[in-house]
């Protein structure tokens, strides 16, 4: 599946990147928001380009460094949330744009890391830098089942959440979980399919978030955008889920009730009709946008 930049019109509409302004977009993924914000800023622009994903970042990096080369770039390895720090040793202080896409990219779908339940094949991996954590393979065989029932509650919302970690728990004292087959099978013996949803959906989601701490991340990001962005800059970012969201809905709520941020967009963008019919991947985007004042 190629990447598909979701909400792409209304995500520039809202950054309102302008020639030679230094963008940070902190999940570069396929590298598409990017590319069409630097069509915005011109060759006198600056962007600093991170991800965790080596494999995404190179591909992003050829795909652009190439037709923007007189732009001042930076292509960095490592986690949105350490931001801060990023910028600080790359001498910049603050930045005018500031993008973070949270859905996982279509590339991670084709990694071999165990990200879809299409592929029951691979080994149940997740993780955006291979070389960093437990595998979620880890987090199933080495987890208590309370600790297993909490991170499908909290992190996918699975109403089913006790009766997966038990099975879970039974059918690893008789072999390892180490494939994606290896869960989707045992998932689907104890979670009623809802609809034309997979009953695996929830716990992938949770197992993914789980494994590589995304909340956590944005959690300490969204506390550090007012030492990243500079005054008029302007902040969007697309979550996927309500957890996400309500993390980043709050965030931007203090800031404006405290008087360093004004709301860009009243309520979140979400996709069109034709967008979801195109990139069905797209139908639970909402895009929130906050300019510091």
């Amino acid at each position: 599946m190629p990447h598909t930049p979701v909400l792409l019109e209304e995500t520039i509409a809202a950054l309102d990147p302008r020639s030679g302004e230094t963008v940070l977009d902190g999940t570069v993924g396929g590298g598409g928001h990017l590319a069409a914000l630097l069509q915005k800023i011109g060759g006198r622009g600056s962007f600093i380009a991170v991800d965790l994903d080596e494999d995404n970042l190179q591909k992003a990096r050829e795909k652009i460094a190439r037709a923007y080369p007189q732009a001042r770039q930076f292509w960095v390895k490592g986690n949105y949330a350490d931001a801060p720090s990023i910028l600080s040793a790359l001498g910049i202080d603050r930045v005018d744009v500031l993008l973070l896409d949270l859905g996982f990219s279509s590339e991670h779908l084709a990694s071999g890391r165990g990200f879809s339940f299409l592929q029951p094949g691979e080994k149940l991996d997740m993780r955006y830098d291979p070389s960093l954590g437990p595998t979620a393979a880890d987090i199933l065989n080495g987890s208590s089942e309370d600790r297993l029932a909490d991170v499908f509650w909290k992190y996918g919302e699975e109403r089913w959440s006790r009766r997966a970690a038990k099975a879970i728990v039974i059918a690893r004292k008789k072999k390892k979980i180490e494939s994606v087959g290896d869960l989707l099978e045992i998932i689907e013996k104890v979670v009623p399919k809802t609809g034309k949803i997979n009953p695996a959906t929830k716990i992938f989601q949770a197992l993914r978030i789980a494994t590589n701490s995304e909340l956590q991340n944005l959690e300490r990001f969204l506390s550090d955008i007012p030492i990243i962005v500079r005054a008029n800059g302007r902040v969007a970012i697309i979550s996927f889920h309500s957890l996400e969201d309500r993390m980043v809905k709050t965030a931007f709520r203090d800031l404006v009730k405290s008087g360093r941020a004004e709301l860009v967009l009243k309520k979140p963008a979400v996709p069109s009709v034709n967008e979801v019919e195109r990139n069905p991947r797209s139908r639970s985007a909402k895009l929130r946008a906050i300019k510091i004042v």
